[in-house]
């Protein structure tokens, strides 16, 4: 495992920067102004009845089909011609939740997980999908497990699910045999389109291989820290991270649990299971797993992150299958990425490069895996809720040289907290940054944000979805509405607080789900069923000049791998000294900042004491 704390030493060093909205002046003249123009709309090129009961909806990564789940199993669309072109259905399956990427030329994979919280894994080849494997199959009613969460690798590689049983949760990562299930495929075309054949193809597709079980993680039995030189031994250190974690969340659920009994409350010990959160990872650099890379194709992950609920620290995993005689072993964390306050939510940039982290506190970590080290920290001014989700804003090419990556490397990001309010974060190494509030705390709880997406194709453009069903495309940047996006006045957004949608980077469409008004004249059946609306975003001027060319799959970074512990310091104090001048500035203007906000406070206290 790496221990990164010397990496944490230093960068406690560093000022913790923030920045405020711009003065009421400019915000006052620019919403004037705003309110000036009327913001566009955009209404649906075209629509096409979806199935009973559509739950979910996934777009394949190369933009050519969409996969469906509803009542009764799920189907695959052509998303050019909207036409279902094949379909897969079960009685009593209800899909509630689906993913979809290309695993070859002609071949998809699809992962669902249904109501009953059983996973599966399908193929959809040469119009038809194929039943591959249960993921977690139910041999005994009394350990029943349920999947609570699955996500598919882009190319469909391997796939991670969060399973629960019994009151344990844990996660598993699997490998699938994306080439004996093609060579199996092909196998049962060629039986079914045998003369001889009675048309019925009992096939034995090959397993799902378990690369990795990972377990909420403990104090190992008869551990112990002889003294302070045993932090900085690789193992010690994460026990001794552990230790902290754990004996704080002991503490905490104490004191919840002195609270519910001083009140009269009783709670079960299995209420409230840890969960957990996953990013795959693609190689990058001196990290373990980026030497290992040059010997796989580009684009497969080598490493999975993950933390857990109540966790300060993000965990790291490299993707090797596990020796037979070892497999009920738990595994011991590759790389241990320890933060100051607890883990909320978490975002990966597309090249995997940058992990983003949301901290209780307001606080916001962006960790660079290409250095090894923190790219920022930075304080929010969100007081007034925690955050919800985050994810990266945009695509942001990766310069080709390499000794710039580290001074010019800046980053994006999108924060909604639990209010409904909104703020950008922009961040760099050794550069100052940046925090705006988007949008405020709602008044209307009918202007909660329910969705808040990031549209890859969109520079800076963001797609966000309201509780009362409205739909605009915002800017950002300038925190304008760039355009309305209006159903027919017959329909409205099914399930505003959860909308069905998807977004086809390749197209550079839209698809989402729509309902009839209930406050519209009655219709016909068919008319009152639910419809798919595409909304084009690649013909209307207002939004073409925002469009931006996506490469096929996420680049890896080009860059010198580095082994050794010794190797990585000396490349984190090379990056230090590339960015001395910005970090100095920087630096200049937080103490600026500093001197100011003291000047203020002891203002505050004069006027107090003379009240």
């Amino acid at each position: 495992m790496l221990c990164l704390h010397h990496f944490c030493i230093i960068h406690r060093m560093s000022v913790y920067t923030r920045e405020g909205t711009p003065d009421s002046e400019m915000g006052a003249a620019c919403k004037t102004e705003t309110s000036r123009k009327k913001t566009p709309s955009l209404e649906p090129s075209g629509a096409t009845q979806l199935p009973a009961s559509t739950n979910c909806l996934a777009c394949s990564d190369d933009g050519s089909y969409l996969g469906v789940g509803h009542s009764q199993g799920l189907s695959v669309w052509c998303a050019s011609s909207l036409i279902c072109a094949a379909e897969w259905q079960q009685d009593g399956l209800e899909v509630t939740s689906i993913q979809m990427t290309r695993m070859a030329e002609a071949a998809y994979l699809l992962g669902t997980v249904d109501d009953m919280g059983v996973a599966r894994v399908f193929a959809y080849h040469c119009e038809g999908i194929h039943p591959l494997s249960v993921i977690n199959i139910m041999e005994n009613i009394n350990k029943r497990s349920i999947c609570l969460t699955f996500e598919l690798s882009e190319g469909g590689d391997y796939g991670a699910a969060s399973i629960s049983s019994n009151g344990a949760v844990w996660l598993e990562v699997y490998h699938f045999p994306s080439e004996a299930w093609l060579r199996e495929i092909e196998m049962a075309l060629s039986q079914k389109q045998d003369p001889k054949s009675s048309g019925d193809v009992d096939m034995k597709w090959s397993p799902v291989a378990v690369v990795i079980k990972i377990k909420p993680p403990t104090i190992p039995a008869g551990t112990a820290l002889d003294g302070p030189l045993e932090v900085f031994k690789m193992t010690d250190f994460f026990t001794h991270c552990l230790a902290l974690e754990v004996d704080t969340s002991s503490s905490r659920q104490w004191e919840e649990q002195s609270f519910n009994r001083d009140a009269g409350k009783t709670r079960g010990k299995n209420e409230s299971p840890r969960r957990c959160t996953q990013h795959f990872l693609l190689p990058c650099g001196q990290f373990p797993g980026g030497s290992k890379a040059k010997s796989q194709p580009a684009g497969l992950p080598v490493a999975v992150c993950v933390w857990w609920s109540g966790s300060h620290n993000l965990l790291q995993y490299l993707l090797q299958k596990a020796p037979k005689n070892k497999t009920d072993v738990e595994p011991m964390p590759d790389v241990l990425w320890p933060n100051a306050k607890e883990i909320l939510c978490s975002a990966v940039s597309r090249c995997s490069r940058h992990i983003a982290l949301g901290l209780d506190g307001a606080l916001v970590c962006v960790w660079d895996r290409q250095s090894g080290s923190p790219l920022s920290v930075v304080l929010v001014p969100a007081t007034d809720s925690v955050f919800f989700r985050m994810q990266f804003v945009d695509y942001s090419p990766e310069p080709a040289d390499v000794s710039q990556t580290f001074t010019e490397a800046k980053v994006r990001l999108l924060l909604l907290c639990k209010s409904g309010a909104i703020h950008t974060v922009t961040t760099g190494r050794g550069t100052q940054p940046c925090t705006v509030q988007l949008s405020k705390r709602p008044k209307d709880s009918g202007d909660l944000p329910t969705v808040t997406a990031s549209v890859p194709f969109l520079q800076s453009l963001s797609l966000v979805m309201q509780r009362n069903g409205k739909m605009f495309l915002q800017d950002v940047i300038n925190r304008t509405s760039v355009c309305l996006l209006i159903l027919p006045t017959t329909h409205r957004i099914a399930t505003p607080c959860n909308p069905v949608y998807a977004l086809n980077t390749r197209q550079q469409t839209l698809f989402i789900q729509g309902e009839q008004d209930s406050s519209c004249s009655a219709s016909s059946n068919a008319e009152s069923q639910s419809q798919l609306f595409i909304f084009r975003f690649g013909e209307p001027d207002i939004i073409k000049r925002y469009i931006v060319s996506l490469p096929d799959s996420p680049r890896q970074l080009n860059t010198q791998s580095c082994v050794t512990l010794e190797e990585t310091c000396n490349l984190y104090l090379q990056q230090r000294a590339l960015s001395v001048d910005e970090r100095n500035k920087a630096v200049t203007q937080t103490w600026k900042q500093l001197q100011e906000t003291a000047v203020m406070v002891q203002q505050r206290h004069s006027r107090a004491a003379a009240s």
